[in-house]
């Protein structure tokens, strides 16, 4: 037999058989088949190591330990399209593109919800992956994307080729792994384009290779040196080619007829096996894309349309209240599970008595359910027409769930409280607080395990998570808990002392006092005790902190309990003081700046870092107070507030460049 030439006929017809099923959806051979030519060519390799080939199929089960991702500069920006939300929108666009160039095609494709993503093939063979990164320089993931199934590691075509498209996950998938971290007690991922953007990141390859991702291509990103005339010849090349292509565009040649189609496939959104959040248009001629060429920001030549805010309907089957750790009482609908935004949401928040009463929403009706921002499920409205003598109104409660002790509302308050500090619902919620990433950042102690530690009863108070160390052996002897895990969490605990003031600040759970207020604590008295002296008068005196802030605090710290605590931790070695912030002096020093969108090279607590640094005022909401909005992917009405306010607008790329930030 000739090894070499029988290496060669399984790999082809192996790559043959997964572009039939995971390209085509259209298998050829079953499972047991498949699995008989894998084993036979990972014996025949393992055997004759001189012939084994990069491309080979066995190169796709995983299981490297990769380092890192390498920065790689992207030979060609990859630059976002700008957004349209209406058909004024797209008529704007297509008019502008009209006067320009004159009468054109447009392709009209759907926009998947996933990771952007370039490919390059030299000679045939794939080379490189590279993300989106800030659109100049991006990520190298080639090992990760090597595992897609539908991603060919061989072509035809032996020139170099760039490919652009989209790295998802589809809804299989996601809910899979969902579920299996819902029985690990694992955190679940928030939705599929997250899964798929945490996936490609995994350093550990088999896990990458388990999730089971998939890729769409759209462009063409070298198509100066191929001769073809239209975008949609592009995609056929691609499909020739056996890359994954999304079927389901369209050519037209009036924006009417494009915004019909956008209609029909908004109806259509949920039926598709993977998440979309839009559709993209482009000028179909190649030549005319040239001609229209880029802004600093954006291509001319294509435009994204944004799907408005997904709304479904559901039944709320009931109402709970939960209290959290200032004893705020937050009441929560139960809704009978839907999937909204790409994730399945059974609750929403319905924020306080008064948001209740003015919706009217009862118990048992049907509500109208979207995603605020695409992210926080929210009660939009009853539907009163299908309204049935079931549906009765809500009472609020004067008595907390759990602690049974009375509740206060205060005339400036729109929430009712639970007073009670022993209350187990406060306690438990002011101890997962502390320990929580954005405060102490306690890695290892989670809700889960504050919890069920409470009920051994080794912890009670914030104080006792630093007593842990003292019952590590009874801690091993409980179900689940192992001697690696345990001590890594005890040395997250003892590291945790080294965190800033104000970490330590936010993380006392002050009723007011988020983590820009502790911030700005930390900063202005340096040391706890000054804090502890201070007055109503002195905290109101200081931007950003208003009146009822001022007395949460100074009430905070009236509480002898309070101050205990504080000397308590203060003996077991907590940083309780701040050191003096140098401001180097910028254009962004003492502006009002918004961040929004999601950042694609930097993660926003490091864009606030350095803001901080430069002596920025970072608020939340745009207004005309608002100096500079910095904005990434899927901005949203921040950045349409801005620009109508006619407020700088800066992208990720240029923030990056003034800042002169260079990632570690």
């Amino acid at each position: 037999m000739d090894i070499k030439a029988r290496i060669n006929e399984i790999i082809r017809l192996l790559n043959t058989y997964a572009h039939a099923y995971y390209v085509l959806d259209k298998p050829m051979i079953d499972d047991l088949e498949y699995d008989r030519y894998y084993q036979e060519l990972k014996e025949l390799e393992e055997q004759n190591p001189e012939f084994v080939q990069e491309h080979s199929p066995t190169f796709r089960v995983g299981g490297k330990l990769l380092d890192g991702f390498s920065k790689v500069e992207h030979k060609r920006a990859m630059l976002s399209l700008q957004n349209a939300y209406n058909l004024e929108d797209l008529l704007a666009f297509s008019s502008r593109i009209e006067k320009e160039v004159g009468k054109v095609n447009y392709v009209v494709e759907l926009k998947i919800d996933g990771l952007a993503m370039s490919i390059h093939y030299e000679d045939g063979v794939y080379q490189q992956a590279i993300t989106r990164g800030n659109g100049t320089e991006g990520e190298d993931v080639s090992e990760n994307v090597r595992l897609i199934r539908s991603v060919p590691m061989k072509i035809d075509c032996l020139s170099p080729v760039e490919l652009r498209g989209e790295v998802f996950m589809p809804k299989a998938s996601f809910d899979a792994i969902n579920k299996e971290k819902e029985a690990n007690n694992e955190d679940l991922f928030a939705n599929p384009r997250n899964a798929a953007a945490g996936t490609i990141r995994q350093l550990d390859t088999s896990i990458v290779a388990k999730r089971k991702l998939d890729a769409f291509w759209y462009q063409l990103g070298n198509d100066d040196e191929f001769k073809m005339n239209y975008h949609s010849e592009v995609l056929e090349f691609f499909s020739e080619q056996g890359f994954k292509v999304n079927n389901q565009y369209k050519v037209y040649d009036n924006m009417h007829d494009v915004y019909a189609y956008i209609e029909e496939i908004t109806t259509l959104r949920n039926s598709y096996p993977y998440e979309i959040d839009g559709i993209v248009i482009k000028v179909n001629e190649i030549e005319m894309q040239h001609q229209l060429g880029y802004t600093a920001k954006t291509p001319k030549w294509g435009i994204a349309y944004k799907f408005p805010a997904e709304e479904v309907v559901t039944k709320l089957s009931d109402i709970t209240l939960s209290v959290g750790r200032t004893g705020k009482i937050t009441p929560n609908a139960v809704l009978e599970m839907v999937r909204v935004a790409g994730t399945k949401v059974s609750a929403a928040q319905l924020h306080n008595e008064d948001y209740i009463r003015t919706k009217d929403i009862r118990i048992h009706d049907f509500v109208v359910v979207r995603k605020a921002g695409d992210i926080i499920p929210e009660v939009v409205s009853p539907i009163i027409d299908r309204r049935t003598n079931e549906c009765v109104a809500y009472e609020f409660p004067t008595t907390c769930p759990v602690c049974h002790e009375g509740l206060v509302r205060k005339e400036e308050e729109s929430a009712h409280f639970c007073i009670n500090v022993d209350c187990e619902a406060r306690v438990l919620e002011s101890m997962i607080h502390f320990a929580s990433r954005d405060a102490m950042n306690i890695d290892g102690l989670g809700d889960k395990k504050i919890e069920f530690l409470y009920k051994q009863g080794l912890l009670r108070t914030i104080e006792d998570i630093y007593e842990l160390h003292k019952h590590k052996e009874k801690i091993l002897m409980f179900e689940g808990f192992q001697e690696k895990s345990t001590q890594n969490m005890l040395d997250a605990i003892e590291l945790s002392k080294e965190n800033s003031f104000e970490s330590l600040l936010f993380g006392l759970g002050i009723a007011q006092v988020g983590k820009k207020t502790a911030k700005i604590l930390a900063r202005h008295f340096l040391t706890i005790e000054r804090i502890v002296d201070a007055t109503k008068e002195e905290l109101e005196n200081i931007r950003d902190i208003g009146h009822i802030s001022a007395q949460s605090i100074v009430d905070f710290f009236a509480n002898e309990k309070n101050i205990e605590i504080m000397n308590v931790l203060k003996e077991y070695g907590l940083n309780m003081k701040s050191v003096k912030l140098e401001v180097v002096e910028s254009p962004f020093t003492n502006k009002n700046i918004v961040l929004t969108g999601t950042l694609q090279y930097m993660k926003r607590e490091e864009a606030k870092k350095i803001l901080d640094q430069l002596g920025a005022n970072i608020v939340g909401s745009v207004s005309k107070k608002t100096d500079i909005v910095i904005f990434g992917e899927n901005a949203g009405s921040k950045l349409d507030k801005a620009q109508k306010l006619d407020i700088l607008l800066m992208d990720e790329a240029t923030f990056i460049s003034e800042v002169k930030y260079e990632k570690d």
